[in-house]
């Protein structure tokens, strides 16, 4: 074919959608139905099989969302879904704590009264979050879910991105996103490398049955060893993200039910009376990893695949959903004046929203996380009081509880 015009358009019609998605966890599905609905076609490939998540029982996992990624719910067609099921989280109570001893007398209150918008966030079981995305991607005509499937290779070139699936199936798209982790492969196969380390911390999860109302109170006591996270879920339940040192959560998880809930007690108090398990237990050892690029040659990273963080804001499902909101606005603005959405200069615009925001929250976790997570007396002395202060000024108090929102900083469209 000697016709180059002819040639463009060949390839054009090649294309098995516009975007490829790598990975099917959370961050994956909501940006295929912000994508969908700016009216791009995807493809997204998922190891695990489809009912995995959505038909099992209560497993203790939930996630605690912002306000602002709630409203990105809605936007997308999925928090109607899930919001009967979802626990407000009206207060949070943050302060030091040591086992057995219970918290300081210094401390922060951030109660949702004080912000016009109402509760801060919302706690959310993960079996409903994912059950609402696959009825919602499955009911989808512009989406297409491979399950049961990975990607084992990619390339890409002046037109587009193409993938290899382990069954063998290749697959074209204009933009490659990986959606797949901190292990993220599309990334190590667009050669992005990373920068990183280990906290040496583990995190021990699961959930609690109590004998008192939680009042939608959420609670977060920083103990010698890591935080301690009491998020309310639906009912007398509440999330426990407990943190230890690698060690110590090890010798934890090992125990059986009764001893682990008796090494817990101490540390949650009795504020909630009797505590028994609801659901599995389940450990992460925590590290930070960050992609030194979020994008490469048609192929951008979104969620845990750009950065992974330390727990102790709560903003790593966040932090993903705001990457999902800003790479559908850059791509959907790019489709609208005509450009190549998969260009270097489009994904660029995604990129720097993204870096600075990761950022600032990489230097606000880490710095806290190394605040906390210890016994010095002197570092102790100087938290209490400056959670005393901030306690005793309203407008520092707001501007706190507007950042736990997700409320604060350059939110995207679908954000707001």
């Amino acid at each position: 074919m000697d016709n180059p015009e002819a040639t463009i358009i060949l390839k054009l019609m090649d294309f098995d959608c516009d975007i490829l998605i790598a990975g099917g966890g959370l961050n994956g599905p909501a940006l295929a139905l912000g994508l969908a609905q700016a009216g791009f076609s995807v493809i997204m490939v998922d190891a695990r099989p489809q009912t995995a998540r959505a038909e099992g029982d209560f497993d203790g996992r939930g996630y605690a969302l912002a306000l602002a990624s709630t409203r990105l719910l809605r936007a997308i067609g999925v928090w109607d879904a899930v919001e009967d099921t979802a626990q407000p989280m009206l207060d949070i109570k943050v302060t030091d704590g040591r086992a057995g001893e219970g918290p300081s007398p210094f401390f922060l209150h951030f109660d949702h009264a004080d912000m016009e918008e109402g509760p801060m966030g919302y706690m959310l079981e993960d079996r409903f979050l994912y059950r609402a995305f696959l009825s919602a991607v499955n009911s989808n005509d512009k989406i297409t879910l491979i399950s049961e499937d990975s990607v084992v290779a990619q390339d890409v070139d002046d037109q587009g991105a193409a993938i290899t699936l382990a069954s063998g199936k290749t697959l074209r798209g204009r933009l490659l996103v990986g959606c797949d982790g901190r292990q993220s492969g599309v990334a190590q196969r667009a050669g992005i490398t990373r920068t990183g380390w280990d906290y040496e911390q583990t995190a021990l999860v699961c959930a609690l049955q109590h004998e008192l109302p939680h009042n939608g109170v959420a609670h977060q006591f920083f103990m010698p060893a890591g935080p301690l996270a009491i998020l309310p879920l639906s009912g007398n339940r509440s999330s426990i993200v407990w943190t230890e040192t690698a060690e110590n959560a090890a010798a934890i998880h090992a125990l059986p039910d009764d001893d682990y809930i008796q090494v817990l007690k101490p540390r949650f108090g009795d504020f909630l009376g009797e505590i028994t398990l609801a659901g599995s237990r389940f450990t992460y050892p925590l590290g930070l990893t960050v992609a030194d690029r979020f994008i490469a040659n048609r192929t951008a990273l979104v969620g845990d695949a750009a950065h992974g963080l330390h727990p102790i804001a709560g903003q790593g499902l966040n932090a993903g959903l705001r990457d999902v909101g800003a790479l559908v606005q850059v791509l959907t603005e790019a489709k609208r004046r005509g450009e190549d959405i998969a260009s270097i200069l489009v994904l660029e615009r995604y990129e720097q929203w993204r870096r600075f925001d990761t950022q600032a929250m990489v230097a606000a976790t880490d710095l806290s996380n190394k605040i906390f997570s210890n016994d010095n007396p002197l570092l102790r002395l100087g938290r209490d009081l400056g959670m005393g202060l901030i306690n005793k000024s309203p407008a520092l108090r707001l501007r706190f509880m507007r950042e736990a929102a997700g409320l604060s900083g350059d939110l995207p469209k679908l954000m707001r």
